[in-house]
């Protein structure tokens, strides 16, 4: 117990330091908390992320952009947000990384390696806009609960892989296949081998888009780990939890797709307005699709000083689903 006391009491000793001044409640830090400042690497190291990028959460790891570093045409990495369910996969072994393809509407279950899949099938590349459900969450009156996202958990990269639908119908499936589910690597935050921390889908016509990717590139590159490495779905324009990452099976089910955050209020709505705060039937809520038409304003940013009379160009984006 003393030496608890005492790795705290120097963690916390250094930080101070760093920083010049005294950690308000440090004394209440509860044993074994890892402060974000203190990890090494820190998470901006770990993620090639920029030091402007705000951490939302840490377990699991939630990180997004501010308004300005949203300027750019294509989104690099270092301004990329980033959601998670669960914990990242540890321990990726490209070489033996495959992918399944099963389901009560599949005619013969297949498992590919990633090699065959970039063989097998022609590669695509599509510039497209990913963003979690809850952007702009922080917003809302009355408050929801949830990660308080406020305008940068959204991005714009170009991501290159197969086709979903060339590689579904090398497999074949029925007439009864209405929906797909992803299965992912990811670990529960419990850690527990029986649970997966999220594992949602789409319906068959999203599925069979030309833009909807088993991809395995962004921006030129192999999609870094904290983005899906190896392998991730990309189907842009709707909410980012559809894009599952680090995927290795895909089920096309007979069902709207049942999995962990594709039910009760998960990622669902109101099919129709309603007051706020009113509850809501089962039965009267609809799964998010199409994601709305939103804009950001990337320059000038945020807090700028603008001289008085000075002209400015305006930049900013515009996207829908």
């Amino acid at each position: 117990m003393k030496r608890r006391h005492f790795i705290r009491n120097t963690a916390l000793g250094t930080l101070t330091a760093a920083v010049g001044t005294d950690i308000v409640f440090g004394r209440l830090i509860p044993e074994g908390y890892s402060l974000l400042a203190m990890q090494d690497p820190d998470p901006f190291t770990l993620f090639s992320k920029d030091r402007e990028m705000v951490i939302l959460n840490d377990r699991p790891w939630n990180m997004e952009a501010k308004a300005h570093l949203l300027d750019d045409k294509v989104t690099p990495n270092k301004y990329m947000f980033i959601r998670n369910n669960g914990l990242i996969p540890e321990d990726i072994d490209v070489k033996s990384w495959t992918l399944t393809i099963d389901g009560e509407a599949v005619k013969n279950p297949k498992t590919y390696t990633l090699a065959e899949l970039k063989s097998k099938f022609k590669s695509h590349t599509y510039q497209l806009t990913l963003e979690c459900g809850g952007n702009g969450r922080s917003e809302f009156d009355p408050p929801a609960k949830g990660n308080q996202w406020t305008v940068g958990a959204v991005s714009c990269a170009t991501w290159t892989g197969v086709r979903l639908r060339d590689v579904l119908e090398d497999v074949g499936y029925t007439d009864k296949a209405i929906y797909i589910g992803y299965h992912a690597a990811d670990v529960h935050l419990s850690r527990d081998p029986g649970k997966e921390p999220i594992s949602r889908g789409a319906p068959m016509a999203k599925a069979l888009q030309d833009e909807t990717l088993l991809a395995f590139k962004m921006n030129g590159q192999d999609i870094p780990l904290a983005h899906g490495y190896p392998l991730r779905l990309v189907a842009g324009g709707w909410p980012a939890s559809v894009s599952g990452k680090w995927v290795q099976r895909i089920s096309v089910r007979d069902r709207v797709h049942d999995g962990s955050k594709m039910t009760g209020d998960a990622y669902r709505m109101p099919c129709n307005p309603v007051a706020p705060g009113e509850k809501v039937k089962d039965e009267d809520m609809c799964i998010i699709e199409s994601m709305p038409v939103k804009s950001l304003i990337t320059y000038p940013r945020s807090g700028a000083v603008i001289k008085e009379g000075r002209k400015l160009n305006i930049r900013g984006h515009a996207w829908a689903g």
